[in-house]
């Protein structure tokens, strides 16, 4: 199977843990793996001995790509547990010198690959061709087929600067409320990437946007990522559970992106307890806790029950909690338009 690569470098917030920090006790800070240390017993010097060791290792090169020019270190990316990536690692872009994140996909048996090996290709080939300025850019991917078990490997770009869910709780922890007008470019900036996605033959639905799944960057662009999910269920779709999603269509990814964007304005949605859930019960006590009522219309056509009275992305775009021309903008187009028409008379 030939190895597929996109033509453009990498830009830059998945979090990242060490490998072995896997089994660090709970409440135990991912970024340092080394043991409690006595200031008694222990001179700072040796500290610092330490933590170089422990850097070297997190950095160590556990693999290459075929090409030379990916590596995988030791370093875990925290994907919060994104359906589809069994694996991901920090990586090294060595021909550009940026960090990436070495993605896997783990296939249980061999026999069960070849068999879907052209449908793999077809799928992360038109991954590859994603070009869009807010979407998490796909680099290359190739397969590693053993005796026993198949694996595709696939590069992406790496976002440091965090997710939009932990933008969001830093934000409430200030005791701060959102900004209408950041509300609407994050909207905007999500909405432009689903339009792209959906308008591709056939649509590209992401199947998992939350605002864990989605990153911003330091100068406030937004990229949606983990459009993986779309290529799992297209290679998985034989499988009896997921016969049903297989029929998935775009509007999901309107409920998703609804649910989002309520998130977004009011912060934090309550769960239910310790579960994710998030009952219709507080979805409508937030909805009504906004002021704007173009606001809350906007986000009430997303989550509408009936997946065919959604609206599309490209529609919502053009919603007026997005798209207002100004009233001086307005009568100046008017006056040109009537003037034109005075012209030709």
């Amino acid at each position: 199977m030939s190895e597929g690569e996109s033509k453009h470098g990498p830009d830059s917030g998945q979090e990242v843990k060490p490998e072995s920090a896997a089994a660090a006790p709970a409440g135990q800070g991912v970024s340092s793996v080394s043991p409690p240390v006595s200031m008694v017993t222990q001179p700072p010097a040796a500290n610092t001995e330490d933590e170089e060791e422990e850097s070297e290792d997190e950095s160590e090169i556990l693999e290459e790509s075929p090409c030379g020019r990916w590596q995988k270190r030791r370093e875990e990316v925290n994907q919060r547990n994104v359906p589809g990536i069994d694996n991901a690692y920090l990586g090294m872009d060595t021909e550009e010198g940026v960090e990436v994140v070495w993605n896997e996909v783990m296939f249980s048996e061999r026999k069960n690959f070849k068999l879907q090996e052209e449908k793999v290709k077809a799928v992360f080939d038109n991954l590859i061709q994603l070009e869009h300025l807010n979407i998490v850019k796909f680099h290359k991917y190739w397969a590693d087929v053993k005796e026993n078990r198949a694996r595709v490997i696939f590069i992406t770009e790496y976002m440091s600067s965090g997710s939009l869910k932990q933008f969001l709780k830093k934000t409430k922890k200030n005791h701060k409320t959102m900004n209408e007008k950041a509300w609407k470019r994050w909207c905007t900036q999500i909405l432009s990437a689903l339009s792209y996605l959906h308008s591709c033959d056939p649509p590209i639905i992401h199947g998992n946007l939350t605002c864990d799944t989605i990153f911003i960057q330091h100068n406030g662009l937004i990229k949606i990522g983990s459009v993986i999910t779309w290529a799992r269920m297209l290679l998985k779709a034989e499988e009896p559970s997921l016969l049903s999603v297989a029929n998935v269509t775009t509007a999901v990814d309107i409920y998703s992106f609804g649910m989002c964007a309520l998130e977004m304005a009011v912060l934090e949605i309550q769960s239910n307890g310790d579960s994710s859930y998030v009952s219709q019960e507080a979805i409508n006590s937030a909805i009504q806790s906004l002021e704007d009522p173009l606001q809350r219309e906007f986000i009430q056509k997303c989550l509408e029950v009936d997946p065919s009275k959604r609206p599309t992305a490209k529609e919502l775009l053009f919603h007026q909690a997005l798209f207002e021309v100004p009233l001086l903008k307005l009568l100046a187009a008017h006056c040109i338009v009537s003037h034109q028409r005075e012209s030709t008379v």
